[in-house]
């Protein structure tokens, strides 16, 4: 498809189909889209305009690549919606002249320690937090901030690595665990070392904001998370409710909007993740991008804001439409195995209702799934979204909608080895 001459919004890497599609349709409805991946897949083809190969962690080649796009398309913002990726954008935003929040900024939520460091110096409540580089300052650490504790990856999003200690003989193991846990998109000396941080007790909530402005930070949604049984800290569902409480709470916005000052992030649409805790919200990570897990679907059925399309409109320096049009609760629910072993069979019974948004099988039979403790997000074998008037609503039809479901997992194929 040839669009000459008219105005595109690069979008760097397109990520899992099952997770993604809604957010480059949203890019789409009103934007011409020239899609950066290393291999473009082929379900982006109804969205985008041109689809080109390139490394995205050869950043020569992707600068390359912008100025050939550049001879062809004029550019009219650059973005992404995979944490990988955000400090690039950053940078060929500044470089391009195109809107796009500060790279420093954008690193800085990237690095889980300087964005601790950010928020200490600022004065904003988090987890106390000390970055260690071998197991034995870990354990050191972890004496001194007292038990239990949370070891995690110095850069990786979301709960990758992550993991509760409660015991000092369990520090060491889940070092290496977080140390083995590379930083993909910084130079490996920007990323070295592993953050050991107070446990923070209460539930646990994502922020989802658009900063349009130093200080001017406006909460779109809350996000309530479920989280599966610890020392993992594995996502196992989310709910957006449009009537939530916490969005009117003024000592939650005070937090996050004193978090997104202090690491300098001026423009764009953010995922704050904070816990709930007795002496008020503690910031775990900020995140510069849209939340994953299709939490940018629930806020679209549950408020009707496209936080994609509002995204995608600060990028290329227009005004976002941030006005919610529905009120309603919207919510997602990750089916994990309960055994190891290779999937036998996967199947739902015949289920339709108008309030069942969707229903995804995310493994299929002759996968490999792993159950916990040692699950991870790539062993979901399904999910669901639904819709419906109140929180309890959700939860009663989303255990309706997985009671539908049969899976079958066979024991793991166990071979004796031959020594001659």
């Amino acid at each position: 498809m040839s669009h000459h001459n008219q105005p595109v919004l690069l979008v760097l890497g397109a990520g899992d189909r099952a997770y993604r599609s809604f957010l480059l349709q949203e890019f789409a409805a009103r934007h011409h889209l020239v899609l950066l991946d290393s291999l473009p897949p082929a379900w982006t083809r109804p969205y985008v305009t041109d689809a080109i190969t390139v490394d995205l962690h050869d950043h020569h080649a992707v600068h390359r690549a912008v100025t050939e796009i550049a001879l062809r398309h004029p550019i009219s913002g650059v973005t992404t919606y995979l944490e990988h990726h955000v400090e690039l954008v950053a940078h060929l935003a500044k470089e391009l002249g195109l809107p796009g929040a500060d790279p420093d900024a954008v690193e800085a939520c990237r690095d889980k320690a300087r964005t601790r460091q950010l928020l200490a110096e600022h004065g904003v409540p988090s987890a106390r937090s000390v970055l260690v580089n071998s197991a034995e300052e870990a354990t050191a650490a972890a004496d001194a901030i007292g038990y239990p504790v949370v070891i995690k990856p110095r850069g990786l999003g979301g709960s990758a690595g992550v993991h509760r200690a409660d015991y000092r003989e369990h520090v060491a193991a889940h070092y290496d665990s977080a140390s083995a846990a590379t930083l993909i998109g910084l130079e490996a000396s920007a990323a070295a070392g592993v953050l050991v941080e107070e446990y923070l007790h209460g539930p646990e909530i994502s922020v989802e904001c658009a900063v349009r402005g130093r200080g001017d930070v406006h909460i779109a949604a809350i996000t309530r998370k479920r989280l599966g049984a610890e020392p993992a800290f594995l996502e196992t569902g989310h709910l957006v409710d449009a009537t939530d409480p916490l969005l009117d709470d003024p000592v939650l916005h005070h937090v996050v909007t004193s978090a997104i000052k202090a690491v300098g992030i001026t423009t764009g649409i953010l995922h704050v993740e904070v816990r709930l805790t007795r002496q008020g919200p503690r910031i775990i990570e900020i995140n510069a991008r849209l939340g994953g897990d299709l939490i940018p679907r629930l806020v679209h059925l549950a408020t009707g804001i496209s936080l994609p399309q509002a995204q995608a409109a600060m990028a290329t320096g227009d005004t976002p439409d941030l006005n919610a049009s529905v009120a309603q609760s919207a919510a997602v629910e990750f089916r994990y195995p309960t055994v190891t072993g290779p999937v036998q069979t996967a199947h739902a019974r015949a289920f339709s209702a108008d309030w069942l948004e969707r229903l995804v099988w995310t493994r299929q039979p002759g996968d490999s799934v792993t159950a916990g403790p040692h699950s991870t997000i790539n062993d979901r074998l399904a999910h669901a979204v639904v819709c419906a008037p109140t929180a309890g609503a959700c939860q009663e039809r989303l255990d309706q909608v997985l009671q539908s479901l049969t899976v079958h997992i066979a024991e793991p194929v166990r071979t004796t080895a031959c020594v001659r």
